[in-house]
C-alpha cells in the first residue's frame, strides 16, 4: 500500500563509515520520527529544513545516537511523500539499532527499490528513469555513468515522446478522416501522404537503434579476449593493462591453464579482458579443456587482442589464429619487439609493435582501442538508448512501423493501417512505463538495492 510508511538503510552496511543514512517515506514518516527523536519538534518544522539530536530509545529513553534530521515534505521529494532522512554514525550495529526502532514505532521495512516504485507510481519519474537510478550505481566508467546521468535527467524519455508524438500526429489525422470524412478542409491522408511522414519516423528509429550499439558497449564494456600461443606474453599484456599481478607469468609454456579475468577503465570505456589460455595442441587434459575455452571465447569477444612473438617466425597456430580472426574487431600485437626480430612483418596485416616492459606501448594500445571504437568521437551531451528492455520494445515498435509502411505501399485502407501504427505507439509507451502492468513493475523494481 502506497498509505503506509517505509524505512529502510539507504547507505551500505557491508563495512564501517562516517555516516549512514536512514530513509522513512510515507504519510506517517515525520511523526514517526518525532517519536524516537529529542530535538526539534519535527511536526512543525518546515520542508527542506535538518535538525540536530539524538534518537532514543522511547522505552526507557536511552539515547542512541547523535544525529540530523533531513526533513522533505511532500509532494517536494523523492517519493511525493513525505520524507525524512536520518543522518547517523556509520556503524552497522547503530544504524540497524535506530531502523529497529524506527520499525517498531509505526514504519514497516521497505521492499528492494521501493523508494524507487513509489517515485514512478507517484509519477516523480518514469520507468526509463527508474531504470537509470540503478544504472548509475552500478556504472563502472565514466561513460557509463554519463549514459546513465543522461537517462535520469529526462533525455531517453525526451526522445520517445517525440516519437510517440508524431506517431500520434498521424493516427489523429487518419481518424478525422475517418470520423468526418465530409469535411473538405481535412487533409485527405492518402497512402502517398502517409508515407514519407512514417518512412522519417522509421529511419529515426533506425539511427537509435544504431547508436544504441555504441551506448550498450559504453555500459555493459567491451568483452576482450587476449589470445595467442603460449608464451608470447598474454599473461604480461593482462597484468600491464590492469596495472596488477593478476596472472601468473613465467618462461614456461601452458602456465595459463585456464581463463585469467578483469576489468579495466581507459578513457571512460570500460574492456572486460579475459586471458586465455595459449591455444596449442597438446596432451594435458587440463590445458587442452583451457585451449578449448579460449576457442570458445573467441567467437563471444567483441575485441580480440591477438599476440604474437616479434622474435620467432610465424608458426602454424599463429597462421590458423591471424585466419579465424580475421573478421573481428581486433589488433594484432607483436610483442617482444625489444628482442632480435624474427618474424616476417611483411606478412602481418596492420599491427603494433609492443613491449610490455615499455609503458608508451601500453598508452599505445589502450589509445588504438578507442579509436577502433571511435569513443573519442563521444560528446558529453550524445544521448543513447541502451538499456536492454528499452531497446527490445523500440525494435517491436520498429517492426510494427515497417508493417505499417509495407501496407501503405500495398494500397491498404488507411483504417487498417492505423492498427499498426497504435501499435508502435504503444510499445514505445512500454519504455516509459506507461500503462505498465503491475507484475513488470514489481520485477523491475525487486532488482533495486533496499533503501533505493
Amino acid at each position: 500500500m502506497l498509505t503506509d510508511t517505509i524505512a529502510a538503510i539507504a547507505t551500505s552496511t557491508a563495512s564501517s563509515g562516517a555516516i549512514s543514512i536512514i530513509r522513512v517515506s510515507g504519510d506517517n514518516a515525520i511523526s514517526v520520527v518525532d517519536k524516537i527523536f529529542r530535538g526539534n519538534n519535527l511536526t512543525l518544522q518546515k520542508s527542506h529544513t535538518i535538525h540536530y539530536g539524538h534518537i532514543i530509545c522511547p522505552d526507557n529513553n536511552i539515547i542512541i545516537d547523535e544525529v540530523l534530521i533531513m526533513l522533505m515534505k511532500a509532494p517536494k521529494s523523492f517519493t511525493t511523500e513525505d520524507v525524512v532522512e536520518i543522518n547517523c554514525h556509520g556503524g552497522a550495529f547503530v544504524t540497524k539499532r535506530i531502523l529497529e526502532i524506527i520499525l517498531s514505532n509505526g514504519a514497516r521495512h521497505a521492499h528492494a527499490g521501493e523508494f524507487s516504485k513509489r517515485a514512478f507510481l507517484n509519477g516523480r519519474i518514469d520507468l526509463s528513469e527508474a531504470e537509470a537510478i540503478m544504472d548509475i550505481i552500478d556504472a563502472k566508467s565514466n561513460h557509463a555513468l554519463e549514459l546513465a546521468v543522461n537517462t535520469l535527467d529526462g533525455r531517453v524519455t525526451k526522445l520517445i515522446h517525440n516519437l510517440r508524438d508524431d506517431i500520434l500526429d498521424i493516427i489523429a489525422n487518419i481518424e478525422v478522416n475517418i470520423d468526418y470524412p465530409e469535411y473538405d478542409e481535412v487533409e485527405i491522408m492518402t497512402n502517398e501522404i502517409l508515407l514519407p511522414k512514417t518512412t522519417a519516423i522509421h529511419n529515426d528509429m533506425i539511427k537509435l537503434l544504431q547508436a544504441a550499439k555504441t551506448g550498450q558497449l559504453l555500459k555493459n564494456g567491451i568483452k576482450t579476449a587476449i589470445i595467442g600461443r603460449p608464451n608470447v606474453g598474454k599473461s604480461s599484456l593482462l597484468n600491464q593493462l590492469m596495472r596488477e599481478e593478476k596472472a601468473i607469468v613465467t618462461d614456461i609454456a601452458g602456465t595459463t591453464r585456464d581463463t585469467v579475468e578483469g576489468f579495466i577503465n581507459i578513457g571512460g570505456l570500460t574492456l572486460n579482458l579475459i586471458d586465455t589460455a595459449g591455444i596449442r595442441h597438446t596432451d594435458d587434459i587440463v590445458e587442452s579443456i583451457g585451449v578449448e575455452k579460449s576457442k570458445k571465447l573467441i567467437e563471444e569477444a567483441e575485441l580480440i587482442l591477438l599476440v604474437l612473438n616479434a622474435n620467432e617466425n610465424l608458426t602454424f597456430q599463429d597462421q590458423e589464429l591471424l585466419e579465424i580472426t580475421k573478421n573481428k574487431n581486433r589488433l594484432i600485437l607483436l610483442n617482444k619487439s625489444d628482442l632480435n626480430q624474427e618474424i616476417d612483418i611483411k606478412a602481418i596485416p596492420s599491427h603494433i609493435l609492443t613491449s610490455m616492459t615499455n609503458e608508451k606501448d601500453i598508452m599505445t594500445i589502450e589509445n588504438e582501442i578507442k579509436s577502433l571504437f571511435k569513443i573519442t568521437d563521444i560528446k558529453p551531451d550524445d544521448t543513447f538508448i541502451y538499456n536492454t528492455r528499452h531497446l527490445a520494445l523500440l525494435n517491436q515498435s520498429k517492426k510494427a512501423i515497417e508493417s505499417a509502411i509495407e501496407q501503405m505501399q500495398l494500397s491498404i485502407p488507411i483504417d487498417m493501417v492505423e492498427i499498426d501504427l497504435k501499435q508502435a505507439w504503444s510499445f514505445l509507451g512500454d519504455i516509459l512505463g506507461i500503462n505498465a502492468s503491475e507484475s513488470l513493475i514489481d520485477e523491475l523494481f525487486t532488482k533495486f538495492c533496499l533503501g533505493k
